[in-house]
This record gives C-alpha cells, sequence and structure tokens, in this order.
C-alpha cells in the first residue's frame, strides 16, 4: 500500500522514528543523510505539486519511499524510489509503481511516469518492467554513471 507523505512523516524519520504508528525497521529505509535529502527533495515538489511522496507499507511496516524527484514538466511525473534492506525481493516495490500507475492513470495532469536505473542493476529494471515501464534511452550521470531511462505512458 502507499500513503502520501507529510511533512510530519518526514520529521519523524528524521527523528528515527516510524511516522504513523507503522512499524520501524532495522535497519531503516535509508541513512539519515539519505532521508535529509528526499525530505528536501518532498518539500520543493510539494510547493508545486502534490503529492510529492508516498511511504510504502506492507502489514503495518515502512518498507520504502517513493519520490518525485522534480516538479513535473510537460506532464512527465520523474520518481525515485528505494526499498529497506531486509525487504528487497518481495515485490513491495512493484506493487508501489503499480498503486502510482493507477493514480497517475486517474489524473488529466500527469501523461506519463518515468524513472532511471543502472544499467547494472538488473532487479530494479525487473521491478520496472513488471510495472509496465519501458526502455526509452541511456544517459550517463557524473555520479551514478550509465542509466536507463524508462517511462510509463498514463492514461
Amino acid at each position: 500500500m502507499i500513503l502520501e507523505t507529510t511533512e510530519d512523516d518526514y520529521a519523524a524519520l528524521l527523528r528515527g522514528a516510524a511516522p504513523r504508528a507503522l512499524l520501524w525497521l532495522d535497519p531503516p529505509i535509508a541513512p539519515p543523510a539519505v532521508l535529509a535529502m528526499l525530505a528536501d527533495v518532498a518539500a520543493r515538489v510539494r510547493a508545486h505539486f502534490t503529492p510529492a511522496s508516498w511511504l510504502i507499507v506492507h502489514d503495518g511496516e515502512l518498507v520504502g519511499l517513493c519520490s518525485i524527484t522534480r516538479p513535473p514538466a510537460n506532464g512527465e511525473v520523474d520518481l525515485g524510489y528505494g526499498i529497506a534492506p531486509g525487504r528487497q525481493g518481495r515485490g513491495h516495490m512493484q506493487a508501489a509503481l503499480r498503486a502510482i500507475a493507477a493514480w497517475a492513470d486517474s489524473r488529466d495532469d500527469v501523461d506519463a511516469l518515468t524513472a532511471e536505473t543502472a544499467t547494472a542493476n538488473r532487479a530494479s529494471q525487473r521491478v520496472l518492467e513488471r510495472a509496465g515501464f519501458v526502455p526509452v534511452g541511456e544517459r550517463i550521470d557524473e555520479e551514478d554513471g550509465p542509466l536507463i531511462r524508462w517511462r510509463y505512458a498514463a492514461g
């Protein structure tokens, strides 16, 4: 299940607590520095568009996050996501992406969802493929190296 995040959710995460009385994982979804960066991104996106991100929840546990990485442009919503290390490989991200695709399908202002994966990250590529995304190109990122760009056509 996905739940739209709030500023309070990020405040709890930054305090090292699970928001909304969800179960907290050990280790958590991401290190504090990454959570702080995601909170900043969500605040910037939320100023122009909502939702800015979603909590990914399974059986009352906070298992991951999916974020819109920048305010949407030309009907395209770019996603970044992650699942807690101890919860990967269980279908949580695929289920979340399918729910987000259904959300996008219901919106008149969203034409497509996009995401990028490392060319070596076959697991993430399979998740996107199974959620209905198709590869649409590649690029080289200074920090992340070779990436594949993915797109889901909403509608």
